[in-house]
C-alpha cells in the first residue's frame, strides 16, 4: 500500500519515532562482521533512514512504492547535501544493480499481506545481494497485531493536523486494517478532511525462518524490540538478520 495523502504529513505524525534506535541496530549488526558499501533502502519511505546512512558515507539506493514519499525524501536529501539513489518500484518486483547489504525497517514488510508476496520479495532480495551480502528488516509481532492494534480507536488534535485512525483486526490471519481521517490545516486556516486505507500482516516467525532458508537464506538471526535478546511473549518487534552465503 502506497501513501498518498499521508505522505505530506508523514514527517510530522513520525516525530517521534525512533529512527535513531533503528540505526543502531543496523550499525551494531554490521559491526559484527564486514560493512557493506552499497545499502538499498526497501520502503525507505522520506529517507528517514537512508539520508543518515548516507551522512555516515554508505552508498544508499532508496527504493519505495510512493512516488509522493519519494518526492520529499528528494527534498530532505538536497537540504542534507547528500547523494542518494531514488527508486520508484513495488518490493515485490526489485530490479536493479545488486547491493552488499538490504534493509527494510519501520515495519515496511508488514504491508504485504499475502505469503505469496512475502516470499517473492525474499526472493527478489537474495538476487540483489552480492555473495555473502546480509538482509535486515523488521515487522509488527503477532502479538501487536492482537493486543496493541487490536479493534482500537487512536486520535491525535494538533493546530496544523489531526487524525481518527480506527484499527479493525482479523485474528485469524493477524491482518489489521487501518482506517485513517485526517484533517489538515489548509493556509486559509480551513481544514481539509482526507481519508485512507492501509492494511498490515503480521506472520509467525518459523513461517518467516521458513521463507528465507526457501529464498536461499542462511545464518538467520531473531531478535525483539531493538534488543539483541530472543522475542518474548509480548514483543511488538521481531527483528531478523539473514545472509546471502559467499559463492
Amino acid at each position: 500500500m502506497a501513501y498518498s495523502h499521508m505522505a505530506a504529513i508523514y514527517d510530522k505524525l513520525m516525530a517521534d519515532t525512533p529512527y535513531d534506535q533503528w540505526l543502531e541496530w543496523v550499525d551494531r549488526t554490521w559491526s559484527k562482521g564486514e560493512k557493506p558499501l552499497h545499502v538499498i533502502d526497501l520502503g525507505c519511505g522520506t529517507g528517514s533512514v537512508a539520508i543518515p546512512l548516507a551522512k555516515r558515507g554508505y552508498r544508499v539506493t532508496g527504493v519505495d512504492l510512493s512516488a509522493e514519499m519519494l518526492a520529499i525524501a528528494y527534498d530532505k536529501m538536497r537540504q542534507e547535501q547528500v547523494d542518494i539513489s531514488w527508486v520508484e518500484q513495488d518490493m515485490r518486483e526489485l530490479e536493479m544493480t545488486p547491493a552488499d547489504a538490504v534493509i527494510s525497517l519501520c515495519d515496511s514488510l508488514s504491508y504485504l499481506t499475502q505469503e505469496e508476496d512475502v516470499q517473492e520479495t525474499f526472493r527478489r532480495v537474495f538476487a540483489h545481494l552480492t555473495p555473502g551480502g546480509s538482509f535486515l528488516f523488521d515487522v509488527h509481532s503477532p502479538y501487536k497485531m492482537l493486543h496493541v492494534f487490536g479493534d482500537e480507536t487512536f486520535t491525535l488534535v494538533e493546530e496544523d493536523v489531526s487524525y481518527i485512525w480506527n484499527a479493525f483486526c482479523d485474528p485469524l490471519r493477524l491482518e489489521v486494517e487501518h482506517q485513517l481521517t485526517f484533517f489538515i490545516r489548509q493556509p486559509s486556516g480551513l481544514y481539509e478532511r482526507v481519508e485512507e486505507e492501509h492494511w498490515q500482516r503480521a506472520y509467525q516467525p518459523m513461517q518467516i525462518f521458513r521463507w528465507l532458508q526457501d529464498a536461499g537464506f542462511t545464518d538467520v538471526v531473531l531478535t525483539a524490540d531493538f534488543t539483541d535478546l530472543p522475542p518474548q511473549a509480548d514483543s511488538e518487534r521481531h527483528f531478523f538478520v539473514a545472509r546471502r552465503p559467499k559463492d
